[in-house]
């Protein structure tokens, strides 16, 4: 019992230092760096205005193509529901509604992803890398030639990436390193198509659409209302044909 205790505390120790190494690898950068003197009090602000812990913030990106918006939701670990902190505008686009189904179709994608990479030395000033392709991609994407380097960066240009200005992404990047550095070891990313409403979802099945977009608008829906209901992340999971399971 003893061992088993000694190891659970090492092991949660290991972490909390690997999470705070996290960040100062981060500020070895001097864009980074610069960003904390211009952003943190900004951060601090928005954060203590929703009563959120900033030692223990956790956040959620979803991102709507039609409307050019990307918001940023957070809560402290302790609670029970996400709060909407900020909503990005996103300054430029390529591509049309519908999911990226393989290399230079200029698409930026559509579904569930999350962070997988933070780049402080991007040529778009700051960037955060996106998982696409995920599995659904993977599955229903053109083999061997789905393409990648899916970012959130600065910048007012792109090619499938999700830009939001040098000044923004200073601030927004810096929100995931304190996530990241707090413990969140998974920053959820959801791309919708637009706001999915019943009578968005209506209108875009009275379109002239594949079957395809479709069925992943319909999935996507179902993540959407879920959290908009709850104001809880859903759970997440992929099938063989490349749809998806949503569970409150």
């Amino acid at each position: 019992m003893l061992l088993r205790t000694f190891s659970i505390l090492f092991l949660f120790l290991l972490f909390s230092f690997q999470n705070e190494d996290f960040k100062q690898e981060q500020l070895k950068y001097s864009r980074v760096r610069q960003a904390y003197k211009e952003k943190e009090e900004s951060i601090k602000q928005l954060l203590s205005e929703k009563q959120i812990n900033q030692n223990e913030l956790r956040i959620y990106l979803r991102a709507f193509k039609q409307e050019s918006e990307l918001e940023l939701w957070a809560k402290s670990q302790s609670d029970q529901q996400f709060s909407l902190l900020k909503t990005y505008e996103i300054c430029a686009s390529s591509g049309s509604i519908g999911p990226k189904r393989e290399q230079g179709d200029l698409q930026v994608p559509e579904g569930f992803y999350h962070i997988d990479r933070f780049n402080p030395y991007s040529s778009y000033h700051l960037s955060l890398g996106i998982n696409y392709p995920n599995r659904s991609d993977k599955i229903l994407g053109v083999k061997d030639h789905l393409g990648g380097d899916i970012f959130i960066h600065g910048s007012c240009v792109t090619i499938g990436c999700l830009p939001i200005t040098d000044e923004q992404i200073k601030e927004l990047y810096l929100f995931c390193v304190e996530a990241k550095s707090n413990g969140q070891t998974v920053i959820p990313v959801s791309i919708f198509p637009t706001h999915l409403s019943e009578s968005n979802f209506q209108l875009l099945k009275n379109e002239n659409y594949t079957k395809d977009q479709l069925e992943l608008w319909e999935d996507l829906k179902k993540g959407y209302q879920s959290f908009n209901e709850n104001k809880k992340l859903p759970s997440i999971g992929f099938l063989n044909s490349g749809r998806h399971t949503i569970n409150p």
